[in-house]
C-alpha cells in the first residue's frame, strides 16, 4: 500500500526465515499490529489531504490571490473610508497633470533620457488611473474624469483649463501660470523646468500617500494600502532618477 509517495510496510510481517511456529500467539499479536499500523496510514492519509488543500487555497501562479485566500488575507482588516475613496479620487487629478506634462516633452524637449522618462511616466500613470477609476467605479463611488478640461491625446493644453481640470489642486501640482511656463519653454529650459516641476509633483504625491496613512483607519483596506504603498515607492525612485539628471551632460 503507498500513501502520498510513502511505502508502507506494516511491522507485523515474520522474518523472512521465520516460521509462524516460531512466534507464539503471533495471531493475536498481527491482528492488533494491523489495527495500529491502518490508523498510522489514515493519519497519513488525512494529514496529506489537508496539505494539498492548503496549497490549493494559497495564491495561484500568476501571483493573484485566489477568493478564499482572498478573504483570509483581509480577515480583521476594516472596510475602505471616504478617505481612501477621496484619496484615490485626488490621486487621478495628480496623475492627469502629470501626463499632460509629459505630453509636452516630444515638441519641445531635446534630451533623449528626458523623453524616455515622460514615456515611463505617461504609460505608468495612464495604467494607475485606469486601475483607481475601476476601483472607484466598483465600490459606487464618483468616478473623476482625467480628461476633464482637457485633452491628454491632442494636445489642447490651455493653462486655465488645466488648473481647474478636476476642482481644487493636490500637492505638489502646478498652478496655471506653472503650466503656461512650461508649455512656452524650449530645449535647456524646458528641460529643466519639466525636472524641476515634476520632482515637486512626485513629491507632492507622496505626501498624499503620507497624508492618507496618517489618517485614523484610512489605508488599511488591502488594495489602497498595496496601491498607495507602490505609488510611493515608485515616485520615491523616479524622484532619485530625475535628480541625477540634473548633472552637467
Amino acid at each position: 500500500m503507498r500513501a502520498e509517495g510513502l511505502i508502507w510496510r506494516p511491522r507485523y510481517l515474520p522474518e523472512r526465515n521465520a516460521t509462524p511456529l516460531q512466534q507464539p500467539g503471533s495471531d493475536r499479536l498481527d491482528r492488533s499490529t494491523l489495527r495500529n499500523g491502518a490508523l498510522v496510514v489514515v493519519v497519513a492519509l488525512a494529514s496529506a489531504a489537508c496539505s494539498a488543500a492548503v496549497q490549493r487555497s494559497g495564491p495561484p501562479s500568476d501571483g493573484q490571490l485566489s477568493p478564499a485566500a482572498q478573504a483570509a488575507a483581509d480577515n480583521g482588516r476594516p472596510p475602505y473610508t471616504r478617505a481612501d475613496a477621496k484619496f484615490m479620487q485626488g490621486m487621478i487629478a495628480h496623475h492627469g497633470q502629470a501626463i499632460m506634462m509629459a505630453a509636452l516633452v516630444p515638441t519641445s524637449s531635446t534630451r533623449a533620457d528626458v523623453r524616455v522618462l515622460a514615456e515611463r511616466i505617461d504609460v505608468s500613470q495612464r495604467d494607475e488611473i485606469e486601475y483607481m477609476q475601476r476601483w472607484l467605479r466598483e465600490r459606487g463611488e464618483t468616478v473623476p474624469d482625467a480628461h476633464a478640461g482637457h485633452d491628454m491625446a491632442g494636445g489642447n493644453m490651455a493653462g486655465h483649463d488645466m488648473a481647474r481640470m478636476a476642482g481644487p489642486l493636490m500637492p505638489g501640482m502646478l498652478t496655471a501660470e506653472q503650466m503656461q511656463e512650461l508649455t512656452a519653454a524650449r530645449g535647456p529650459e524646458f528641460d529643466r523646468l519639466f525636472l524641476t516641476f515634476m520632482i515637486r509633483h512626485h513629491e507632492g504625491a507622496i505626501t498624499m500617500v503620507k497624508e492618507l496613512f496618517s489618517t485614523p483607519g484610512a489605508g488599511q483596506e488591502l488594495n489602497v494600502w498595496k496601491f498607495a504603498s507602490e505609488v510611493e515607492a515608485d515616485q520615491g525612485s523616479e524622484i532619485d532618477r530625475m535628480r541625477t539628471m540634473f548633472s552637467p551632460r
